[in-house]
């Protein structure tokens, strides 16, 4: 008594028909696949990020070549002259 019977499932697909119209069918079915597959994928990533907490804090911070680098001179605050 629980379960649909077949009759129940054929009543249930003539509604959806008469509702949306046999033309727009294949586009709702397509567009609740990607939809599911977005889905799925997103929940993927978000469970590979989870598995793998602080993989960004274990790679070091990129070196500046030795051009770039700061002399410590150069982090000093500069003096103004002062005007009178």
């Amino acid at each position: 008594m629980g379960s649909l019977s077949i009759w129940h499932w054929l009543i249930i697909a003539v509604v959806f028909v008469m509702f949306f119209g046999a033309k727009r069918m294949p586009d709702a079915a397509r567009s609740l696949g990607r939809s599911l597959r977005i889905f799925k994928s997103e929940v993927s990533q978000m469970q590979n990020e989870s598995n793998a907490p602080n993989a960004g804090a274990a790679q070091p911070a990129p070196q500046l070549p030795a051009a770039q680098q700061a002399t410590p001179s150069a982090t000093e605050p500069r003096s103004e002259p002062k005007s009178v």
